[in-house]
């Protein structure tokens, strides 16, 4: 079981977002959402709106995920893009990378959340100047209202087959950004406007969207407009993707999830096994080896020092108790308290970790477009 990386809900990870930043990793959960919904796309209500689809969002007060759902939004410039927000099992939990907006579709976790967007890039429409054109095979647009248009048939379409709603792990997508997708994260991006933000709060505080309560089945999965959950523009799902069954124990003062290899069971840095360290580099450049060689030892000193002063706070408060005779609620209290910091610390040092070995790779060669672009 792990616990939860930060307590800070999905509404506050939105507006914590900066302009600069790339699929920020905000919260943590130990056991994955629920397969992907099965539901028809609203009509798109008028020009220069973008589908966004919904997605599994978590809520860390009350421990369980909830559904977003999916909504026409109108882009906060022309020639922006979205890029879907996506679970990703990393380092012994899953983790949530924020969707943004951008002159190009990048990386989202090869998700199928179907209406043009089948794992990567966007087949559902493109800009053409100041004007967004869309794709009538795979997007639900009355030409009368929108004259836009073109069909372009598509490999997949909206029938999505496979449902699983995160990457990597057992059972999940598996599938690796392209050297493109990486250059797409480098480039200018905002964050999600504020009629994204405004659904995300009506869904989270609605406890019908509830996974725990809709069993991976929402009553409403798609809206026309974003924040109207209601009338003809509301359309519920029509089935579940699949079963899902979360650990029983998951409420909010409980560790979370059942964990890939992690360490659920330590309270206190020292309780750590030794951080896996990685090879020596092997680029076949020597200069560049040392290199790499020198910031593995400068990580692995400052993961060190972070753990021994970790310990050493604890320590110190557990002195503190003792001074105050402390009575066992408080000190369960405290205990838990500090197998969070513990986990959270680990969960941190994984991320650097695997953060160093990426920039550290061998560059992949160029690779095409992704299709549907």
């Amino acid at each position: 079981m792990r616990t939860r990386l930060r307590s800070v809900s999905l509404a506050s990870l939105l507006l914590l977002l900066t302009t600069a930043s790339f699929a920020q990793l905000r919260i943590s959960v130990g056991f994955g959402p629920p397969p992907l919904p099965v539901y028809e796309q609203p009509l798109c209500p008028g020009d220069g709106y973008i589908w966004t689809p919904g997605y599994w969002a978590w809520d860390d007060d009350g421990g369980d995920y909830y559904w977003v759902p999916g909504t026409w939004v109108l882009a906060p410039q022309p020639g922006f893009l979205w890029t879907p927000p996506y679970w990703g099992w990393v380092g012994g939990s899953f983790l949530f990378y924020e969707g943004y907006w951008g002159p190009h579709v990048g990386f989202y976790g090869g998700i199928n959340y179907g209406f043009g967007y089948f794992g990567e890039g966007f087949a559902g429409g493109r800009w053409d100047g100041d004007r967004f054109f869309y794709n009538r095979s795979v997007t639900n647009v009355n030409v009368t209202n929108v004259r836009n248009v073109y069909n372009t048939t598509v490999i997949n379409n909206n029938t999505t087959i496979n449902r699983v709603s995160y990457n990597g792990g057992n059972g999940g997508v598996v599938a690796r950004p392209t050297a493109e997708q990486e250059a797409f994260a480098r480039e200018r991006h905002v964050p999600p406007v504020a009629a994204q933000t405004h659904q995300v709060q009506e869904a989270r505080g609605n406890p019908q969207f509830r996974a725990s309560t809709n069993h991976g089945k929402p009553p409403v999965a798609a809206t026309e407009r974003a924040g109207e959950f209601s009338g003809r523009g509301a359309v519920p799902a029509r089935q579940a993707g699949g079963p899902y069954n979360p650990p029983a124990n998951r409420g909010a003062n409980q560790p979370r999830g059942s964990g890939e290899g992690g360490h659920p069971n330590a309270i206190h840095p020292h309780d750590l096994p030794p951080m896996n360290r990685p090879a020596a580099p092997n680029t076949g450049n020597a200069k560049l080896d040392q290199k790499y060689q020198r910031q593995q030892e400068k990580l692995q000193q400052q993961q060190d020092k972070e753990r021994q002063k970790l310990q050493q706070q604890q320590e110190k408060e557990h002195q503190q108790l003792q001074k105050q005779n402390a009575d066992e609620a408080r000190k369960q209290q405290v205990e838990q308290r500090h197998q969070q910091q513990t986990q959270q610390l680990q969960q941190r040092h994984t991320q650097q970790q695997e953060h160093l070995q990426q920039r550290q790779a061998p560059p992949s060669r160029p690779q095409g477009p992704p299709r549907g672009r």
